[in-house]
């Protein structure tokens, strides 16, 4: 088991090599040239710019019961069909059991923005999402850990 985190924006990166640490979890963090991290735990993996490459890496590298830290409903789809684990920054359990109606509502969405007849603000993330994201995390890897 290790841990792959979509860096490009994600604003958990140093709170989950943290945890990482702790569980002695080897950690990939992957991110596309725009963005700069360094980390003297995890291995930082830099792709190319192009749409997606950090989503196709990721699936790539991705095996059984690796947990992957990703806001991205489609790339979440791809790594649970490799059997692997999804979790949001905000420490939303993505699974078999809420993709598909997560993919949905993102495609109405979508469409919705596409007909400029809606433009979704993001809320402001605050402390309690570090601390479900924190909290989750560890239910994860535990879980994770007693199966292995």
């Amino acid at each position: 088991m290790k841990i792959i985190i979509d860096a490009d924006g994600c604003p958990v990166v140093e709170l989950t090599i943290k945890i990482a640490k702790e569980y002695k979890i080897g950690v990939t963090i992957v991110k596309n040239y725009a963005h700069e991290i360094y980390d003297d735990y995890a291995t930082v993996i830099t792709v190319d710019l192009a749409p997606d490459s950090v989503d196709y890496y990721i699936v790539n590298i991705t095996e059984k019961n690796d947990i992957v830290v990703t806001q991205d409903y489609g790339l979440a789809a791809m790594v649970l069909s490799k059997l692997g684990i999804c979790i949001n920054q905000n420490g939303l359990i993505i699974s078999n059991d809420n993709i598909d109606e997560l993919l949905r509502r993102r495609h109405f969405h979508s469409e919705l923005r596409r007909k400029h007849k809606y433009y979704t603000k993001a809320k402001k993330r605050e402390s309690d999402n570090n601390i479900e994201f924190e909290r989750n995390l560890r239910t994860l890897i535990e879980k994770n850990m007693k199966m292995l």
